[in-house]
Formats: structure tokens, C-alpha cells, sequence
């Protein structure tokens, strides 16, 4: 990323009259991301779409097109039922299972079809909830068993007690397949065999329990995530989820995402440039500037604190001494930075969830100015 690019960027906000903090979309980039997922994944394998990291209903909805998916994995009620609303041939996938409280707050609202949506099911526990609300309410449930293959963050532990919790399905439940999630394979140190290794044993343990399933039971083989999705080739799963991967937050620079371009980015106006001083004494200020613990230059954005890295100006950074701040946020700069109030700075978000909503809606940039504003999901 070079200045060229932020400056173009730039240029395009003022065109466009943003002079606020805004999130900035380069549907271009995103192109470029589509594409690469489109000629790495492998052909046996369809796309889930994970609604909490692309949280934008336009979004979805373009890049749901370009791949021909309208399969979602989702993962709050708010966000189910706009989905449900805009896509009417959508397939949902619950992520993370709900509160049983929470399932049946949303099934009984007669204005959402929730008949497409598939529940998650972690535990024996949970199985007999639902099998109680399907009951309670008079209606069929569809449900997926979210199982464990090494992340060790709930659901069922092995195939035997997935086989014993099928044969107490309840009559209301219909079983459709398995949710699988090995996040933690590109984490695996080399000493205990890698990532590669990791990711060959998530996809033999989910094999095995998808042996367990019925025929009717198969519909659904979930396994993946942003991260290891494009590094699935053969085994049990029909599907992977991704989500994050098509923006490139910087917690997604994985191998696995090679070649992949950072396309969300937040934009603020730089308010006031300034030769910082600590409070208190000079002295104290330039004996820290000397030891390089405090800058000799700084700017305060408009706004900050935000769940993003600085990419520009180049050499900005924020500074313990300061703090952060959600109003106005110091940055240090570099002696030799040329920014000047009025130009915008601009900081890569760390993760797409939650941060895509931050501002209510997105400027989408394309072919150098701002082609659109896509309103984001609330938060709510």
C-alpha cells in the first residue's frame, strides 16, 4: 500500500464530501478477493457466507452473486431475520448456539420464515431444549451438531457421544449434518507437527463423525473458517464457511490467504498537527522525546479508538503516554511527515465483525471516487 493509493483514497472522500470518520469499502480489491476464492476453492466445496464479519445486507448480497452462494452462517437473531428478509431462497446456519430463551423470542414472530434457518446443537442438554420448543410450539426444527476437532471450545467431543445423542433425536428434530471449526490449525507450532498436520487430523476427526450421521443426515458438512477454508481439498465436508477473508483484516494475514488484498479501511480527517507536550514539566516531555518514548511530532484524528491498525500516514502510531481516545485520538508522527490538517489518516481494522457497523454505512470505493454508500446491519 503506497501513499499513490491513500492519496487517490483521499481525493475520493473530499470529492465525495466525507469529512467525518467513515469506513471505506474498495469494492475493486474486493473483486480481486472474489476471484481468488472463486480459483482456490476446491470444487467439491461451497461457500457459507459468515454474516457477523461481512455485516452489510449489499454486501452479502454482491458478493453472494459473484460466488452464486445463498448459503449464510449466522450467528445473532437481529442480523437472521434481515437476512431472511432480503434473501428469500437463503439457507442459515447458526455458528454458535443459541440460548434457548433467544430461539424461542425469534420463532414466534410470524413476519420471518425461520423454517430456513438451521440451529445449532452443542451438547445433550441443548437437544432436549429444542426438542421441548419444537414441541411447545407445534413445529418441525432443523438442527446441525456443532462438533469438536481440536479447537476444544464446546460441542461434541467424539463420535460416540454424537451416535448417542442421534439415537435420542427428538420426533420434531430433523437432523441435517455437522458444524466443524478448526481455527486453531494455523496456530499449531511446528514442534507439534504444524499447521498442515492439524488441519489433516480436524478433517479425519470430522470424517469420523459424519460417519455417524444417517443418509438423510448429510446435508450439511461445515467445516472452516476465513482461514483454512481455500486449504480444504477432499475429505467428508460439502461446505466451508468465509467471511473476513473477502475484506482482509490484518488478524487474516494467514498463509492461507496469500495473495489476498486489505479492501476495508477506516478514514478519519486529521484535526490538528501538533509538537506534543506531556502534561507537567518540558523537561520531562524532552527527556522522553531523547530516549524515544515520546514523539516530537503528532497529529490528534478526528476521533479513534478503534479495533484497527495505523497505515497512513506513513509512520503513525499511537502512544501509551496519551492514551487513546474514542474523541480525539493522538497519533504519533515521524519528524519527517508532511500531513497537514485536513488530510485524512487512515487505519486497517483488526477484524471486519462489529467494525463494518461502526458507522452506519460504508463508502464503497471504485474506479477512483466513492460509487455508492451501502448501509450497514446495527449492531443491535
Amino acid at each position: 500500500m503506497t501513499s499513490t493509493y491513500f492519496s487517490t483514497l483521499s481525493d475520493a472522500l473530499k470529492e465525495a464530501g466525507i469529512f467525518q470518520p467513515c469506513l471505506l469499502l474498495d469494492r475493486d480489491r474486493l473483486d480481486g478477493n472474489i476471484a481468488l476464492v472463486k480459483g482456490r476453492v476446491d470444487p467439491g466445496l461451497a461457500v457459507r457466507l459468515v454474516d457477523k464479519s461481512l455485516a452489510c445486507l449489499p454486501l452479502l448480497a454482491y458478493i453472494g452473486k459473484t460466488l452464486g452462494s445463498e448459503r449464510f452462517m449466522t450467528f445473532h437473531p437481529p442480523i437472521s431475520e434481515a437476512v431472511l428478509k432480503a434473501f428469500p431462497d437463503a439457507d442459515l446456519l447458526y455458528g454458535k448456539p443459541m440460548p434457548i430463551g433467544a430461539a424461542r423470542a425469534a420463532l414466534v414472530k410470524a413476519d420471518t420464515d425461520w423454517s430456513r434457518v438451521c440451529w445449532l446443537i452443542d451438547s445433550e442438554e441443548r437437544l432436549a431444549e429444542y426438542g421441548a420448543l419444537a414441541g411447545e410450539l407445534g413445529i418441525g426444527l432443523r438442527i446441525a451438531f456443532e462438533i469438536d476437532v481440536g479447537l476444544h471450545r464446546g460441542g461434541f467431543a467424539n463420535p460416540e457421544a454424537l451416535s448417542k445423542a442421534l439415537s435420542a433425536l427428538p420426533a420434531r428434530l430433523h437432523c441435517e449434518g455437522v458444524m466443524a471449526y478448526e481455527a486453531h490449525a494455523p496456530l499449531i507450532p511446528g514442534l507439534f507437527g504444524g499447521p498442515a498436520k492439524a488441519l489433516a487430523k480436524a478433517s479425519a476427526q470430522a470424517a469420523a463423525f459424519v460417519a455417524c450421521l444417517g443418509a438423510d443426515q448429510r446435508r450439511i458438512l461445515n467445516i472452516g473458517g476465513s482461514k483454512t477454508a481455500l486449504l480444504h481439498h477432499g475429505g467428508a465436508a460439502n461446505e466451508v464457511s468465509m467471511g473476513s477473508a473477502f475484506v482482509l483484516p490484518s488478524d487474516f494475514d494467514t498463509p492461507g490467504l496469500d495473495g489476498f488484498q486489505p479492501a476495508a479501511f477506516i478514514a478519519t480527517p486529521i484535526l490538528k498537527m501538533v509538537e506534543p507536550m506531556l502534561p507537567g514539566p518540558p523537561a520531562v516531555t524532552r527527556l522522553l522525546q531523547a530516549l524515544g518514548r515520546f514523539p516530537r511530532k503528532g497529529c490528534y484524528l478526528y476521533g479513534g479508538k478503534w479495533m484497527a491498525e495505523p497505515v497512513f500516514p506513513e509512520g503513525m502510531k499511537a502512544n501509551g503516554l496519551l492514551g487513546l481516545s474514542s474523541n480525539q485520538q493522538f497519533m504519533g508522527l515521524p519528524a519527517a511527515a508532511t500531513a497537514k490538517p485536513g488530510d485524512y489518516a487512515f487505519l486497517r481494522p483488526t477484524q471486519s465483525e462489529a467494525v463494518l457497523q461502526q458507522f452506519g454505512s460504508i463508502a464503497v470505493f471504485s474506479g477512483g471516487r466513492i460509487a455508492d454508500r451501502w448501509p450497514a446491519l446495527p449492531m443491535a
